[in-house]
């Protein structure tokens, strides 16, 4: 019995040992550093998250991404006017992380911000408001 338990640990030390040497040591590219911000906030690491994403900020400060990582981790902090000043950049960069900001958890207590709610509304598109103003043109 104790013999196929140190197989059994032999065989996931080889694993884990594998799995660390393909990782890198030292996320280097933004997509790298990016990722290792991602997960760093989903195990509840912030203070690694953000050293992460402002070194991104440092190398490109109009990253979308990086941009909408820091705001949910001063979301977190509970700095809701910190959070609501970067998710507007991210939003004026990319105008789909408002979908995502929708649903993110790490933004739940700013929901009865009004401020919020504006942010994350999705404007009318060009679209939307040719057909409204046909419907609405009297006759």
């Amino acid at each position: 019995n104790e013999r196929t338990l140190l197989d059994r640990a032999r065989v996931y030390l080889e694993l884990a040992e594998r799995e660390i040497n393909r990782r890198p040591a030292n996320p280097r590219t933004i997509e790298e550093r990016l990722t290792a911000a991602t997960a760093a906030l989903n195990n509840d690491q912030d203070a690694e998250a953000e050293q992460l994403v402002r070194g991104v900020l440092g190398d490109d400060p109009r990253h979308d991404l990086a941009l909408y990582l820091m705001a949910a981790i001063e979301a977190r902090r509970g700095d809701n006017d910190s959070a609501l000043a970067l998710l507007g950049k991210a939003i004026a960069i990319s105008p789909e992380v408002r979908a995502q900001a929708r649903h993110d958890p790490d933004f739940e207590l700013m929901r009865t911000i009004e401020a919020f709610q504006q942010l994350i509304e999705a404007p009318a598109s060009g679209f939307a408001r040719k057909a409204a103003a046909i419907v609405r043109r009297p006759r």
